[in-house]
C-alpha cells in the first residue's frame, strides 16, 4: 500500500516545486516508507510514497506508458493484474516493470475511464494525461482506499490523507459543522465529505476528471440490486458451493504478493473462515494475529486459541487495556482525521503495530461478511420491527427481541422498556430509513452538547440530508436490502474501512485486504433471496452452512460478538485525567467553540462520578473528547511535521524543457 499526493495548476501560473511535493508526501510517509518518487511539468506535480509488495525491485513510481505521455501514482492493489497484463501484451502494449501499477496506464490507453470496470482490487490513483492536460482520479468500489481533494489559490490539491493537503500553506483549516452533525448521527460524514470545511473525498465507486477548463465527478459502480424475479432460484447446496468457490478464489487473488501474507484472527466466524482457507489451501506456514482484552467482556481469546490449535497457525497477540487505549487514543486520531464515537480503532492500531513488528506488510481480514451475508443485529432488528409493524398487537412478534438480546431482555421487568424502545415509529415502516432510525435517534442525542450556533438547524427526524444518496427504486426493496444499503454506504465505507481499517493499518505501514469485499461475491449475494441470508432468526445462515464442516461447531454456531473496546474506563480513567483536563478544560472547549460549555461540563462530571451510564453518554464523551483532540492537532496548534531528511528515489522533471530529465537517486 502507498500514499499519493499532488497539485494541478488551474488558474495559477506558479511553478510547482519539488519542495512542495516533498512537504506533502513527507507527512504520509507511514503509508509507504520504502521508496519515494515524483513527477513535475508546467501543469502538474505528482508525489508517491511506496510500500513495496509487488514488483519489489522495479516498482518505484510514478510509472508511465511507452511514450511517457501518461503517468500514474497508485495506492492499492489490482489483484487480477496478471490476467489484465496478458491481454494488454497481446494487444501490443510494452511493459517495463513487473508491478500491478503499470497495467493502469496501458488500460487507460486502451479503454479510457471504462477500464475501471475491469479492475478487481482496492485502489485510489491519479493518472496524468500530458497530451490532454487532464488529471483522472479514481477510487475503488467500496472506498477501501482514501483519496481527498480541495482547491486553493488556483490549484487543485489532492492526497491520500487530509494532513498532506494541509501541508499546502494556502489551505484553510476549519471544521465542517454539518459533517460534525452527521458524525453525531451516522457515526461518519456523508459520502464525499470530511470533517473539514471544503476538503472533499472522492466517494466510493466514483472517479473525477479535471483540467483547467472542467471538473466533474462520475459514478461508475453502485451496490447491486436485483428485483425478486431476477433472484436465483437455486438449491441450498448449489448456493453454498458457489459461495465456497467465490470466496476461495477471492482469497487466492488476495494472496498475490511478493512478500509474506498473514491474517487477522478474532475468533469469530468471518476471520476463522478466511484463516482456515488460507492455512489448508494456500499457506501452511500462516502467521495470524489477534487482539486480546484485559476486560473479559470484550475478550475473545479462548475462541482464537481454539482455531489456532485446530489449524496450527503461528499466532501472535496483543493485549489492549484501559491504559494503553487511553495512551494511544490521541495518536490514533492523528491518523483517523475525524472525530469518533468509539475507542474501537485503538486496539486495531496496536494490532497493526504488532504485525509490523513481525516484519509483515500484508494481512487478510474479515470485514464485509456481516454486511453482505446478513450478520448484524441491526438487520435482525429490522426484520422483527418489520414483522411487528404488520401486526402491532402481536406479543409473539415483539417477544422476538428477547432472542436477539437474551442477556438484556429476558427479564420480565424490562418488557415495557422493550416495547417503548424497539416499538418506536412502527407506523413509519415505509420510511427508507426505518431499519436504522433507532440507532440514529440514539446517537443524535449527542447533538444536545453542541453550541447553539453549531447545531444543525436543518436536522430533523426525516433524515433529509440522506435523500440525495438514496436510489430511485429504493421503495421497492425489502427490509434487508434497504438496511444493507444504508449500512454499506454510511458505516462500512467511511468508518469500518477507514477509521478502523485503512488508517489503523497504514499508520504502521501494513496493508489489509478484504476477501469478503470482492465485487463478484457482492454481486452474487445480491442475487440471493433475503430469507436465506437471515433464515428465521439465524444470521449469516449461508456462510455458516458453506463452512460448517471445516470449523469447530461452537465457532460456527456462536452468536455475533460485536467488536468493541472500553470507553469510560479508558478515556476517563486515572491514567488519562491529564489529557481530559488538557483537551476538555473550559478554556479549550470555549476556544474550540463546538460544544456548549455548561452541558458538556455536566456530562463529564456525571459520567466520572456514576458507576453506570448509558451507551450514548459514553459515545458522547468519546465524540467530544476526540473532536477536541482533532481541533488541537489539525486546526488550533497544527505543526507541519516535515521530514527534513526526505529525498526522492526518482524525480521526473519536465518543467519548461523540450527534452526530459529523469534523476534516479540510489
Amino acid at each position: 500500500m502507498c500514499g499519493i499526493a499532488g497539485l494541478l495548476n488551474l488558474s495559477s501560473t506558479k511553478n510547482i516545486e519539488p519542495e512542495q511535493l516533498q512537504n506533502m508526501i513527507s507527512v504520509i510517509r507511514h503509508r509507504g516508507p520504502d521508496q519515494l518518487g515524483a513527477y513535475l511539468d508546467n501543469s502538474v506535480g505528482l508525489a508517491h510514497s511506496r510500500l513495496s509488495i509487488i514488483g519489489l525491485t522495479d516498482g518505484v513510481q510514478p510509472i508511465h506508458n511507452e511514450d511517457k505521455t501518461v503517468w500514474v501514482i497508485f495506492n492499492g492493489e489490482i489483484y487480477n493484474y496478471p490476467e489484465l497484463k496478458n491481454d494488454l501484451v497481446k494487444k501490443g502494449h510494452k511493459f517495463y516493470t513487473s508491478t500491478d501499477t503499470e497495467v493502469l496506464v496501458h488500460l487507460y490507453e486502451e479503454k479510457g475511464t471504462e477500464f475501471l470496470n475491469d479492475l478487481n482490487g482496492q485502489f485510489a490513483f491519479a493518472i496524468w494525461d500530458s497530451k490532454k492536460k487532464e488529471l483522472f482520479l479514481a477510487r475503488d468500489r467500496l472506498g477501501i482506499r482514501p483519496l481527498h481533494y480541495t482547491t486553493a489559490e488556483g490549484q487543485f490539491i489532492f492526497a491520500s490523507e487530509v494532513k498532506s493537503i494541509f501541508a499546502h500553506k494556502s489551505v484553510v483549516r476549519e471544521f465542517d459543522h454539518s459533517s460534525l452533525n452527521s458524525i453525531f448521527t451516522y457515526w461518519t460524514p456523508l459520502p464525499g465529505l470530511t470533517s473539514f470545511k471544503d476538503i472533499n473525498e472522492i466517494p466510493p465507486g466514483h472517479y473525477l476528471k479535471i483540467s483547467s477548463k472542467k471538473q466533474k465527478i462520475y459514478k461508475y459502480w453502485t451496490l447491486p440490486y436485483y428485483q425478486e424475479n431476477e433472484k436465483l432460484n437455486w438449491s441450498l447446496d448449489r448456493i453454498t458451493e458457489e459461495i465456497q468457490y467465490l470466496l476461495n478464489d477471492s482469497i487466492k487473488l488476495r494472496l498475490r504478493a511478493d512478500v509474506p501474507v498473514g491474517a487477522y484472527l478474532s475468533g469469530g466466524l468471518d476471520s476463522s473462515v478466511i484463516t482456515e482457507a488460507i492455512k489448508n489451501n494456500f499457506n501452511t506456514e500462516l502467521q495470524t494475529f489477534g487482539v486480546r482484552f484485559s476486560d473479559s467482556q470484550y475478550d475473545e481469546g479462548s475462541y482464537q486459541a481454539q482455531i489456532v490449535k485446530q489449524l496450527g497457525t503461528v499466532h501472535s497477540e496483543v493485549f489492549a487495556n484501559n491504559i494503553n487505549i487511553a495512551h494511544h487514543f490521541s495518536d490514533v486520531l492523528w491518523h483517523i482525521e475525524k472525530p469518533i464515537l468509539r475507542t474501537a480503532p485503538v486496539p486495531l492500531y496496536l494490532l497493526s503495530k504488532l504485525v509490523n513488528k513481525h516484519k509483515l506488510k500484508v494481512v487478510l481480514t474479515g470485514e464485509g461478511a456481516d454486511e453482505f451475508f446478513g450478520g448484524y443485529n441491526i438487520f435482525r432488528e429490522a426484520k422483527v420491527r418489520w414483522l411487528w409493524a404488520r401486526n402491532q398487537n402481536s406479543k409473539l412478534r415483539s417477544n422476538l427481541f428477547a432472542k436477539l438480546y437474551p442477556y438484556i431482555l429476558n427479564d420480565p421487568k424490562l418488557t415495557q422498556m422493550k416495547k417503548s424502545f424497539f416499538g418506536r415509529d412502527l407506523d413509519k415502516s415505509s420510511s427508507p430509513y426505518y431499519s436504522h432510525q433507532i440507532r440514529w435517534e440514539t446517537t443524535r442525542k449527542i447533538q444536545r452538547f453542541l453550541a447553539k450556533d453549531k447545531a444543525d438547524k436543518n436536522s430533523n427526524s426525516n433524515y433529509d440530508n440522506l435523500n440525495p444518496y438514496i436510489p430511485k427504486n429504493f421503495s421497492q426493496r425489502g427490509y434487508l436490502e434497504k438496511a444493507q444499503y444504508l449500512e454499506v454506504n454510511t458505516l462500512l465505507s467511511n468508518y469500518l474501512l477507514s477509521s478502523q481499517g485503512d488508517r489503523m493499518a497504514m499508520a504502521n505501514s501494513v496493508e489489509i485486504r478484504f476477501p469478503y469485499l470482492d465485487h463478484r461475491l457482492i454481486d452474487f449475494m445480491a442475487k440471493i433471496p433475503s430469507r436465506l441470508k437471515i433464515y428465521g432468526m439465524n444470521e449469516k445462515f449461508l456462510l455458516k452452512r458453506a463452512f460448517k464442516s471445516k470449523l469447530p461447531k461452537n465457532i460456527v454456531q456462536r452468536s455475533k460478538h460485536p467488536y468493541r473496546a472500553p470507553i469510560k474506563h479508558s478515556l476517563l480513567g486515572k491514567s488519562n485525567i491529564a489529557n481530559i483536563e488538557k483537551y476538555c478544560s473550559p478554556e479549550r472547549l470555549k476556544d474550540c467553540g463546538i460544544f456548549d460549555l455548561n452541558t458538556t461540563s455536566k456530562l463529564f462530571e456525571k459520567i466520572s462520578k456514576n458507576s453506570s451510564n448509558s451507551e450514548w453518554e459514553s459515545m458522547a464523551v468519546c465524540g467530544i473528547y476526540s473532536t477536541q483532540v482533532i481541533y488541537d492537532k489539525f486546526i488550533s496548534n497544527y505543526e507541519f511535521p516535515k521530514d527534513t531528511n526526505i529525498e526522492f528515489d526518482l524525480i521526473v522533471d519536465e518543467r519548461g524543457r523540450n527534452g526530459k530529465r529523469e534523476d534516479v537517486k540510489k
